[in-house]
């Protein structure tokens, strides 16, 4: 008796079962038994699996998920990698050393709180430039063009604020520190975000960004109370680091071209135009985009505002001394860095719209705890656990993104979005220090309970998130 394949429904992954057909099958008598399997097998495209000689299941050619990368496969991506992982340190050390420098910025200059919350504010064009730049740089330099014109924006900025020059030149410069954060960061993270166990390897792309906010408020304020060295000496360790950004970022990515991203990149739907103009313009791409690019704006705001004003607070609120002040920024920072590494292998099997659901109000319980019991090291403790149940938060929202985007957008929209919430940097810690040069220090407090209810909100407006093929 012969027979012929038939796909067996109800399952996104189609098994191919033998069938008996009768004799008088109008084409029985025609065709063999491999093209009668071949044209069936044409006729269920969708289908993912074949049947070979064994009956077996195996992949097939015409409609097989492409493989997603990891961290180290190719080889490759073991040094560029690494490379991304030296960026986000400096990224780190850039963003958390506001915080330790500020008190002596003040006394420098002579400063009040609003003029002082300059630098905050001054990296916002950087942020803004790099949000609309990234994906052009991807389409004509690659990554190889991030990988240059990132680290150069460091090690520039870095230069120029170790010779102290005056206040207002200061605030311009951190608008190139600005631009290359903005770029590094939406760049890598569109990059890893699309690996297989994203979530993971995301979450020690920010645990290094958490462990360079770490270690720079810890070796700046030691520097400053216990080896009597002028503020500016931190930015010459800060030189030496971008110079080996540059050099490992430039040597890692030379091949990544704009002529290889495109090839790897290409449209997955048939629209047409500027792809940026599709992520931000186009539902329902453009609802994902922008409530993301809104949650990171708000947690970024969050982080830098606690991290920058955090010790300012605890010397002045808290009544603590400099040197216990500035070490309760480095408790925030590691929490923020231990949460990222061990939630980062949480959050992928709750799932990452319940997790950061249940991360999120943690947080807030803890933020209040922080603002309402007037106790130095309650208030140093709970600060180190709002720390590590924010810290999955960017990695969760560009995983999210990588899921509910169509491939091609990936770059642009999670560029925007990464670049676009790197200006909350920017933003509410300058507003921080705005409002507090009228009200006083300790309304950081109520300013950050507010944005994380801001933030919840604009999460739980996102679609359902599906799981992603690895």
């Amino acid at each position: 008796m012969s027979s012929y394949p038939r796909t067996s429904a109800g399952s996104s992954t189609s098994v191919v079962e033998l069938q008996p057909v009768t004799s008088n099958h109008e084409n029985a008598g025609k065709q063999s038994l491999p093209q009668i399997a071949h044209h069936v097998s044409r006729r269920q495209s969708h289908s993912r699996s074949v049947v070979d000689d064994r009956n077996e299941s195996l992949p097939s050619p015409t409609t097989a998920t492409e493989a997603l990368q990891k961290w180290n496969s190719p080889s490759i991506n073991v040094y560029r990698s690494s490379a991304a992982f030296w960026g986000f340190i400096i990224m780190g050390a850039n963003d958390a050393a506001y915080g330790a420098i500020i008190p002596y910025l003040e006394s420098y200059y002579n400063l009040t709180y609003t003029v002082v919350s300059l630098i905050f504010l001054s990296p916002l064009v950087g942020y803004i430039l790099s949000a609309l730049l990234n994906n052009t740089i991807h389409l004509k330099l690659g990554q190889r063009g991030i990988a240059i014109i990132s680290p150069s924006c460091h090690l520039i900025a870095y230069i120029v604020i170790a010779v102290h020059p005056p206040y207002p030149v200061l605030v311009v410069i951190f608008m190139l520190a600005g631009f290359g954060n903005g770029l590094e960061d939406a760049a890598w993270n569109a990059w890893l975000g699309n690996m297989a166990n994203a979530n993971e390897i995301l979450g020690f792309l920010h645990g290094f960004y958490g462990l360079g906010a770490v270690l720079s408020p810890l070796i700046a304020t030691t520097m400053i109370t216990k080896a009597n060295l002028p503020w500016y000496s931190w930015y010459y360790i800060m030189i030496g680091a971008a110079g080996i950004e540059l050099v490992t970022s430039v040597a890692a990515f030379w091949t990544a071209t704009g002529a290889a991203f495109r090839a790897a990149n290409p449209r997955t739907t048939d629209k047409q135009g500027n792809r940026m103009k599709e992520a931000l313009a186009t539902m329902p791409s453009a609802r994902v985009t922008w409530l993301c690019a809104f949650f990171l704006l708000g947690y970024v705001g969050i982080e830098v505002a606690l991290g920058g004003w955090i010790v300012t607070f605890m010397i002045r609120v808290r009544q603590g001394n400099p040197f216990s002040s500035g070490m309760t920024a480095t408790g925030f920072w590691l929490g923020i860095t231990v949460g990222r590494v061990i939630l980062g292998f949480v959050t992928p099997r709750l799932g990452e719209k319940l997790a950061i659901s249940i991360y999120l109000p943690l947080a807030m319980g803890l933020q209040l705890l922080f603002w309402l019991v007037p106790q130095f090291y309650v208030s140093a403790v709970a600060v180190s656990l709002v720390g590590f149940f924010l810290g999955p938060l960017f990695p969760a929202a560009v995983v999210a993104s990588t899921k509910l985007l169509p491939r091609h957008l990936h770059v642009s929209a999670i560029g925007f979005a990464a670049a676009f919430g790197g200006s909350g940097a920017a933003i509410f810690p300058f507003a921080v220090g705005a409002i507090a040069q009228a009200r006083g220090v300790q309304v950081l407090q109520p300013i950050v309970l507010a944005l994380l209810a801001v933030i919840l909100l604009l999460w739980l407006g996102l679609p359902r998130i599906g799981r992603k093929s690895e």
